[in-house]
């Protein structure tokens, strides 16, 4: 299979920020991790934040599914749920956190009507885990 990893506004300081509720792990270190895991499957990386870059990566995909943790566009980007909507790819929404034990914003998600599933709280697991939906 044919992956597509996105990470949103804020996910390139995944091991610096926030550490007990994202890890010390870098973004760059899950992801190897991640490809190591899916070693026979080809796995592409890609973080941004800002939300055009996000929409036009989506709209271009060329993959059998997207994993996407869109930060805290989650919570707000119409734009980013539009260009979900607009392709023929599934998309898992992830999060490394519970977002539903944190603030009250966070609790809310406009994209995951428009995804396939939504995975949180599993930490870099939500990815793995999010990954192995699509083999199911």
């Amino acid at each position: 299979m044919k992956f597509l990893f996105i990470n949103g506004v804020n996910l390139n300081m995944t091991g610096t920020r926030e550490k007990g509720v994202y890890g010390t792990q870098t973004l760059e270190q899950i992801n190897k991790e991640i490809a190591a895991r899916f070693k026979n499957d080809e796995c592409e990386f890609y973080q941004s934040n800002i939300e055009g870059e996000i929409c036009t990566k989506i709209q271009q995909a060329d993959c059998d599914g997207v994993i996407l943790n869109a930060g805290a566009f989650t919570h707000y980007s119409y734009a980013i749920r539009d260009a979900i909507a607009a392709i023929n790819i599934p998309v898992v929404e992830v999060h490394m956190s519970n977002v539903h034990s944190r603030e009250e914003f966070r609790r809310k998600s406009v994209l995951s009507e428009v995804c396939k599933g939504v995975i949180c709280g599993f930490g870099k697991n939500s990815y793995i885990l999010a990954a192995e939906s699509f083999k199911l």
